[in-house]
């Protein structure tokens, strides 16, 4: 057995320094990560992102197309077999069919392949001919991403934290009350361990509707073959002085290891590990709109999100015997449809706080970041409203509940980001001088011409960040 490991293990090394070998000196592959918390639109950016290389009529910024030397994009089979490949003509169905729609979100890992034609810029390209350029994407589902944070942390520090937290909402009351009549010191008793677990979930859930973004562990949320296992029953308690073999304490501990060794160390290795360039989603109007409680959670949530990855330039040796570092990330506030393009600067720089500590340990381990305001696909447009004897800048789309054309006016963004996060960080539990709002529209009735993808905002210079330099 042990032999066999050794073995085993050894040809993943060769396997693994050959196709590093490979993507270096003939068909180089980007591996993007494309991950974000829940409703921040991770299947509407790759299937977007897609249509637009396909048809790149929409895609000036990009500086390959621009020059006139990205001749195709084409689909492929992806390379990993054991992956669910990204359903990518489902998705862009139900964004530009006869009746548009959101399709439905994430709920496992999956990957799709696109590959380039390209001509090398200068004269290397009249001498050469076009090359080709794989661009593997990723699609991690959000709930599953705050997890990574659980690797640094013990049980007993998951549940002091998680139970702070919870303290002071409303929404956690039957839960807490679950956890006051445990005894932590007592026997393990499965339906008990059963009911506090189930709890739990029932909490992460409302968490989840009410704007929250730190849900852990995410696959209470979305448990899929996991449903019922020891590993996925349990729940934070509250502190045993000293817990016996066998009691309920001990058994939650071992469940929570467990749960970080079997579930987030191997998505943390096949799939994370494996990223070149990354895109962090974030529904930052949405937290907004949910206060200052949401807001300063979400900021603490992208901190513990972008501590699990590996930044830092990859060159072909560190690849090749220490493994893939992250070398662009890319911060980017969805939905900037929703607001008047004027609106656009403030909801950028409202990202830019937002990650603020994380960019700045990223920028020190040598990635290059950047934070934008985007919008995958264009649902409003825009007008401008006398309204009291001022132009209220506005957006105009179809309501998602009712079809109906609707007018908006979401209220102005501060052009300070600290007047929202520094009342977020005192525990404010709401807003003192703005109401924020949000209108959920639904996706506009298309007609695209040949060679069109769908109307977006900034989408081709997100993508020329993430992979110009190696176009």
């Amino acid at each position: 057995m042990i032999l066999g490991d050794i073995a085993d293990g050894l040809t993943r090394v060769a396997e693994s320094t050959r196709n590093t070998v490979s993507e270096a000196f003939f068909e180089p592959v980007i591996r993007i990560g494309v991950t974000g918390l829940s409703r921040a639109g991770k299947t509407v950016f790759i299937t977007s992102l897609v249509a637009n290389l396909i048809g790149r009529a929409r895609m000036p910024a990009l500086q390959a197309q621009g020059e006139g030397r990205l001749q195709m994009a084409y689909l492929q089979p992806q390379p990993d077999d054991t992956v669910p490949r990204f359903d990518y003509e489902t998705h862009l169905a139900a964004l530009t069919g006869p009746d548009p729609h959101w399709p439905d979100g994430t709920r496992t890992v999956s990957e799709l392949r696109l590959s380039l034609r390209v001509l090398p810029s200068g004269l290397l390209g009249g001498l050469s001919g076009p090359r080709t350029i794989h661009l593997d994407i990723v699609d991690y589902p959000g709930e599953w991403l705050l997890d990574l944070s659980l690797l640094d942390k013990s049980y007993r520090e998951w549940s002091e934290e998680t139970l702070a937290r919870a303290r002071p909402r409303e929404i956690a009351g039957p839960f807490l009350q679950a956890v006051e009549a445990a005894d932590p010191s007592a026997r393990l008793d499965e339906p008990e361990a059963k009911a506090l677990a189930a709890a739990y979930a029932a909490y992460l859930t409302q968490a989840r509707e009410a704007g929250l973004s730190d849900c852990t562990p995410g696959r209470f949320l979305l448990p899929g073959d996991l449903a019922g296992s020891p590993v996925l029953t349990f729940a934070p308690l509250t502190v045993a002085d000293t817990p016996r073999r066998g009691s309920l304490w001990r058994e939650f501990d071992r469940r929570f290891e467990a749960y970080k060794r079997e579930v987030v160390k191997p998505f943390f290795r096949e799939h994370f590990a494996r990223i070149d360039r990354q895109v962090v989603l974030v529904d930052a109007l949405g937290a907004i709109h949910a206060g200052p409680a949401a807001l300063d959670d979400l900021r603490q949530a992208m901190g513990d999100i972008l501590g699990a990855f590996r930044p830092g330039r990859n060159a072909f040796l560190s690849q090749l015997f220490l493994g893939k570092r992250v070398e662009k990330i890319l911060f980017a506030a969805t939905k900037a449809d929703h607001l008047h393009h004027s609106q656009h600067p403030r909801l950028t720089a409202i990202m830019e706080a937002l990650v603020a500590d994380a960019k700045a340990r990223a920028d020190y381990a040598g990635a290059a970041t950047e934070a934008m305001s985007i919008a995958a696909l264009r649902a409003t447009t825009e007008d401008e409203v006398a309204h009291e004897g001022r132009t209220l800048p506005m957006v105009r789309g179809l309501l998602k509940e009712t079809g109906k054309p609707a007018a908006f006016y979401p209220g102005e963004l501060p052009e300070d980001p600290s007047h929202l996060l520094t009342p977020a960080r005192q525990g404010a539990e709401r807003w003192l001088d703005a109401d924020y709002a949000i209108m959920d529209f639904a996706p506009r009735p298309l007609t695209l011409k040949p060679g069109e993808g769908p109307p977006h905002i900034r989408l081709d210079r997100a993508l020329q960040f993430l992979v110009g330099d190696r176009l």
